[in-house]
């Protein structure tokens, strides 16, 4: 057997592997003499098939597929051996001779290869980034802590309607074909002024009549006001009747030591001040995080925009709709220039984690874990979650591959662009929240 490489460019080589009868030919006469022993072919006892029935039968599969399996081993033994830094995989070259194992015993192979760039890391202190730094004003804060008093609050009886409140009663159709006797209408969902204005000032006892279709235009709310499935509110319209029960109206939390007890759990906050406090606090780490996810965002664009190589693209476009042969070639073609920049991305990033000896530790794929499952639970207001109970959802997570693979990524990821921020200069600036988000706007 016989290897070469022919690099066509720096970027770009083809492999030729050749094969001979001697190359494959062992292989095939055992595998022929394994197939002899346990095949079962009537007429013959197991075992007394002979030899050159077996391979008629079998000998051409046979070959191919001890030629397959040779020359896929040896492309990557070889591959391995020379160290090369290979993009994609290889791909089958047609190079004009027929693959027909029936009627020749020597076969030539080519295959394309696309070779990894070999570039420098050029950033230094003349590049520049920006560290946003953001402080929240008394608006903020406030409308934070009335979000918190919104969601803890509660519906509660009063006596004379307003726009803004909920009814709970019986509806009905005037002709009485339709009924329902625990209904409960929002008057804000109410679609046409006039009618609405029907529904406020109102108390138990009050019967209203109003035009159905008018004041809910939507079928999704008929339907849930009658108590129908959608499909058959598509066809109610008229006149119908809602006798009032009870009027309730939304009442906001008052912060307190109930209220505070919800959010962050007993004996945490006990005080208005440190209530506001805590809130303080909380909207410092939300635009701490976002602050930093603005810088590495920057850092991960400044590193491509500032250290230049070229990659074998036409090679990787053919690569690519190999791959996905469902896709057409206009689509790779489309969506290339993002697939380039993510795989510019993953050499730069590997080059500079390799050039200073970046190591992943157990535990810090295990603290990514418990940070992606802390603000998870924050998400639904859990700010109040134990160490344990924060990592028995972190570690339960790093038990499926794919979730592993993808937290041990983000904390490679972590790492390089924190030492493309040391690497250039980082300057700070102050920025109001609406300056900041335009910022977002722009990209």
């Amino acid at each position: 057997m016989n290897i070469t490489r022919e690099n066509i460019d720096a970027l770009n080589a083809t492999i030729k592997i050749s094969v001979v009868k001697a190359d494959y030919e062992e292989k095939v006469e055992k595998t022929l003499k394994d197939y002899k022993r346990t095949a079962a072919i009537k007429g013959f006892r197991p075992g007394h098939v002979p030899y050159q029935m077996i391979k008629k039968l079998y000998g051409t599969a046979v070959v191919v597929d001890e030629i397959n399996k040779l020359v896929s081993d040896k492309l990557t033994g070889y591959i391995t051996e020379e160290k090369l830094d290979i993009l994609g995989d290889p791909m089958p070259k047609s190079d004009g001779q027929s693959f027909d194992p029936e009627n020749s015993e020597e076969f030539t192979f080519t295959f394309e290869i696309g070779l990894a760039p070999v570039f420098e890391n050029t950033l230094s202190k003349k590049q520049k980034l920006t560290r946003y730094e953001i402080e929240p004003d008394q608006k903020m804060i406030t409308d934070y802590m009335d979000n918190y008093c919104r969601r803890y609050g509660e519906f509660q009886t009063t006596e004379i309607s307003e726009d803004k409140d909920m009814l709970r009663g019986t509806i009905s159709s005037s002709d009485g074909s339709v009924f329902k006797d625990d209904a409960s209408l929002s008057i804000d969902l109410v679609k046409d002024e006039t009618i609405k204005k029907e529904f406020t000032g109102r108390k138990s006892g009050d019967r209203i009549a109003f035009d159905i279709r008018t004041a809910f235009p939507n079928d999704f709310e008929i339907a849930g006001l009658i108590g129908k499935q959608k499909e058959e509110a598509k066809d109610i319209n008229g006149e119908y009747i809602f006798m009032v029960n009870e009027v309730n109206r939304f009442v906001a939390a008052t912060p307190g030591p109930e209220l505070f007890e919800k959010i962050y759990g007993p004996d945490t906050v006990k005080t208005t001040e440190e209530f506001e406090a805590r809130v303080v606090e909380e909207i410092k780490e939300y635009f701490s995080r976002e602050t930093d996810y603005k810088l590495k965002t920057d850092a991960r664009e400044l590193a491509l925009s500032k250290i230049s190589f070229d990659l074998p693209d036409e090679f990787l476009k053919r690569w690519l709709l190999k791959m996905n042969e469902k896709t057409s070639a206009e689509e790779i073609e489309k969506e290339y220039d993002h697939f380039r920049d993510d795989l510019r991305w993953q050499l730069i990033k590997n080059k500079i984690a390799k050039d200073n000896n970046v190591k992943i530790e157990e535990e810090e794929i295990v603290e990514e874990a418990k940070n992606f499952t802390r603000a998870q639970f924050q998400q639904y207001g859990l700010y109040y979650a134990s160490d344990e109970q924060v990592t028995a959802f972190a570690r339960e997570m790093l038990k499926k591959e794919d979730d592993a693979r993808r937290i041990a990524e983000k904390v490679l990821d972590t790492k390089v662009l924190d030492l493309i921020i040391d690497t250039v200069k980082t300057d700070d600036k102050k920025s109001s929240i609406d300056e900041f988000n335009k910022l977002f706007e722009k990209k």
